[in-house]
């Protein structure tokens, strides 16, 4: 993708695209050109691709279904030779989840350094997709029959089936146990959306409505048809007292759920902000 130098319109260009067709380590990028417009995006680019092309080199030498050895190189590449860590000390710090920070300061949250793992990955020819696990994101390499999970908050560490146990129950309670659907695979605008949502939730917590206002819209950019993301965002501008803006949210909205439960509350939403304008 040529160089944007509105990061937004990019945005939207993305959210016209079907998922297959994302790249998703240029879409986080577009993302923290927003959070971040100060930071210096095109060297964040330049690096992108010298993972890349280093990526192409790892895959001349190991075999597309030796998922070891990919995860054994990959660690070597982002956490090795370029020292990609999780940031355990100050993990809430919203650079976390700042694609351009993280490669700036070889520091991220699982999401964030997933994203770099997947473009890796992805540039190699191997199979790989992010997994929704509870409270960490993973990623998984794909095989013929077979995926390899691995934690790259800690260096790509392959998970076997305790390790995904212990890390369940430190996530959900002791009780906790491993249940069909939890390794399923992510979409990219799904994992792009997990991103924002990090930066999103700690704006709500500090409190900076407006900021996590401002996080929504731009995480609709990308996924113009995510019905509860517009309901979000029509609550958000509620509580801000942007009446007409909310309307609009809950309105498209209801075209994308225009019946149930959900519908019903957003229709009485609705009533109660119309009446602010009597």
């Amino acid at each position: 993708m040529p160089p944007m130098t509105d990061p937004r319109s990019a945005l939207d260009a993305i959210g016209q695209l079907p998922d297959s067709e994302i790249d998703v380590a240029d879409a986080a990028l577009q993302l923290a050109r927003v959070d971040a417009p100060e930071a210096d995006w095109e060297a964040a680019r330049a690096h992108l691709s010298l993972l890349a092309r280093q990526a192409v080199r790892l895959a001349e030498t190991i075999a597309v279904d030796d998922l070891p050895m990919q995860a054994a190189a990959l660690s070597e590449l982002l956490a090795g030779e370029h020292g990609y860590q999780g940031d355990a000390e100050t993990y809430d710090d919203l650079a976390n989840a700042n694609l351009i920070r993280v490669i700036e300061r070889r520091r991220g949250m699982p999401i964030a350094l997933g994203i770099l793992w997947l473009h890796a990955a992805r540039a190699a020819g191997w199979g790989a997709h992010g997994i929704d696990f509870p409270g960490h994101f993973l990623v998984a390499l794909d095989g013929a029959r077979v995926q390899m999970a691995l934690d790259v908050f800690n260096n790509g560490q392959p998970l076997e089936a305790r390790d995904l146990r212990a890390l369940l129950k430190r996530v959900e309670g002791a009780k906790a146990e491993l249940r069909p659907g939890l390794l399923a695979p992510m979409g990219v605008r799904a994992v792009l959306l997990r991103l924002q949502n990090n930066i999103k939730l700690r704006r709500l917590r500090a409190p900076d409505l407006a900021g996590a206002l401002a996080c929504a819209e731009d995480m609709l950019r990308i996924a113009p048809d995510e019905a509860p993301l517009w309901r979000e965002t029509a609550q958000l501008h509620q509580r801000l007292d942007q009446v007409s803006a909310a309307l609009r949210c809950y309105e498209r909205f209801l075209d994308l759920v225009p019946q149930g439960e959900a519908a019903s509350r957003a229709r009485a939403a609705m009533d109660e902000l119309r009446s602010r304008l009597n």
